[in-house]
């Protein structure tokens, strides 16, 4: 069940990036930071995959990366780098605020409090492992991509996007890995390359449907 639910959650986001594409520029930088943001806030649930545990995140993380690759492609180097700044603003504008809200006193006939702990309480090792592993692995991500659009001279999309986002996602899981996990999991190496087969998954499922980004582009202006 949560295979057929994991495939429908990834078509659902690359759904809502094409439509962010359709609409605008400035859509799909809120779509990416949201993205991120979903990420971080989803992290701590763990689900049955494939008859391993891992996370149901993977599909954010991923489709952050596909809409940074859209930016780049469609509205150039410098809108994907503003990508990351948004994102990585709004992540720690995120993080704050999560951490006031909980300093909040409930009231007596509150009874969220525990919840809201629950989900928003994450180690500072975690959130500072993180932001910083995404700031890492985005500009990775715009580097290589633009070394790949310029390789294929704007052709093979799908491919490149593939590409881009598998060894960004494999840098990316290395670095949280060993930054927020080292010393607390009992195999390190066993976390990387189920992860990274997880995340390889969503790309391989997502990145196809990237062929139709040119059908849902309108080349106007968005400034």
């Amino acid at each position: 069940m949560n295979e057929i639910l994991f495939a429908s959650h990834i078509l659902i986001i690359v759904l809502f990036l094409l439509i962010a594409l359709r609409l605008g520029k400035n859509y799909l930088l809120a779509l990416v930071a949201l993205l991120a943001i979903l990420a971080n806030l989803f992290v701590i649930k763990q689900i049955d995959l494939f008859t391993k545990v891992v996370t149901s995140t993977d599909a954010y993380i991923v489709g952050a990366v596909l809409g940074q690759n859209l930016l780049q492609e469609y509205f150039g180097k410098k809108t994907s780098l503003k990508a990351i700044k948004i994102t990585f603003f709004s992540m720690i504008f995120f993080l704050i605020m999560a951490k006031v809200h909980l300093l909040y006193i409930p009231s007596i006939f509150d009874n969220t409090q525990t919840s809201f702990q629950n989900i928003l309480t994450n180690s500072p090792r975690i959130i500072i492992s993180s932001i910083t592993v995404f700031f890492i692995a985005s500009r990775f991500d715009v580097i290589f991509f633009g070394f790949l659009k310029k390789i294929f001279k704007d052709k093979h999309l799908v491919f490149r996007m593939t590409l881009s986002s598998i060894l960004t996602q494999l840098l990316d899981t290395i670095l949280f890995t060993y930054l927020a996990l080292f010393g607390q999991a009992k195999s390190i190496l066993d976390i990387i390359l189920f992860s990274f087969i997880i995340k390889s998954l969503v790309i391989f499922i997502a990145a196809p449907f990237m062929k139709f980004s040119k059908t849902f582009f309108k080349k106007i202006n968005y400034e």
